[in-house]
């Protein structure tokens, strides 16, 4: 059973990374690609942690810098947003 999780945990990271290359065209799928695979890496640091028998203390640590991570990237978004008027990446120059 632990191997079908650590399998599909394996499978939405790679699932997360192929989105994350292949679409780039507006920074919200960009961001909730991220959010994809911050989840499955949340996932494999569970399996392992349980694994091992490790408090699962450190999970709480990733939970709070992957929160932080979403409230910065939504914060972007809006800010792009409110300053450009859409989500894309050809709207503006970044130099």
């Amino acid at each position: 059973m632990m191997m079908n999780i650590y399998m599909v945990s394996m499978v939405m990271f790679l699932v997360g990374n192929m989105i994350f290359v292949s679409k780039h065209k507006h920074l919200l799928i960009v961001l909730l690609s991220l959010e994809f695979i911050v989840l499955s890496i949340f996932f494999l640091m569970m399996i392992y942690l349980s694994m091992i028998n490790y408090n699962l203390y450190m999970l709480m640590i990733f939970l709070v810098f992957s929160v932080c991570e979403g409230a910065l990237g939504l914060s972007i978004l809006v800010t792009m947003i409110r300053t450009h008027g859409n989500d894309y990446f050809q709207s503006f120059n970044l130099i």
